[in-house]
């Protein structure tokens, strides 16, 4: 069921950022850094999959994406709702019900027998598709995503997302370039905001976190 009324974007992000950090969902370390998948450095770390096993959190933020993208893109701008294997996948489910619309899902590659496929579920030419994941960082891995669905013969102009790193200033030009608007509802500065405001970590540690949010690449390239 679609909320009526809803908080303004600015306390969406305020509390999708307080329950990333009640959850736990958020880690801080700059004395001890994480080592991302890029096999770069990084203070910050966020599980966004968490959030599928805590029901009230998760409805709330459903609700809250479910409006933030009819609000930005249309309330009928859409056909069918796709999930990115394999944490886009719980919440396109979600979204899908709350908007009462088909879901489907993108695999990362094909499956490499049977029909081979990497769209599962129907989707058909003509179709609006949006596609729904957890994060993103850099806005790279939704292309792939995106290109699977337009070969198709279905377009996706929209891309829907919990949590977005928003301290890279090529990730959004990188999307619209490929044709594609971003959607989300906090960033690491929300979260910064929220985490110095409830006192969820120390000062030493918010401090090397705000270093590196101010320029990421100069922190991971001193530190790599």
């Amino acid at each position: 069921m679609i909320p009526t009324s809803y908080p303004t974007a600015e306390e969406m992000a305020r509390l999708t950022a307080r329950m990333l950090l009640e959850i736990k969902a958020v880690h801080f370390n700059a004395a001890d850094p994480f080592i991302l998948s890029s096999g770069l450095p990084s203070p910050t770390y966020i599980d966004c999959r968490k959030l599928i096993s805590f029901p009230r959190i998760r409805a709330t933020l459903m609700d809250f994406m479910t409006v933030t993208v009819m609000r930005n893109a249309g309330f009928e701008a859409f056909d069918n709702i796709a999930g990115g294997e394999t944490a886009g996948m719980p919440f396109a489910a979600l979204v899908a019900e709350r908007m009462g619309l088909p879901m489907t899902y993108v695999r990362k590659k094909p499956k490499g027998y049977g029909r081979n496929a990497r769209i599962e579920g129907v989707m058909t030419e003509g179709e609006r598709v949006l596609l729904v994941e957890d994060l993103t960082t850099d806005g790279g891995s939704k292309l792939s995503f995106v290109d699977a669905i337009r070969e198709t013969g279905a377009s996706c102009a929209h891309t829907a997302v919990i949590f977005y790193y928003g301290i890279f200033p090529e990730t959004e030009k990188t999307l619209g370039d490929h044709g594609v608007e971003l959607h989300y509802l906090c960033t690491w500065w929300d979260v910064l905001a929220e985490a110095r405001a409830s006192g969820a970590f120390d000062e030493d540690t918010l401090s090397g976190v705000e270093a590196f949010l101010n320029d990421p690449r100069k922190w991971q390239a001193d530190r790599a």
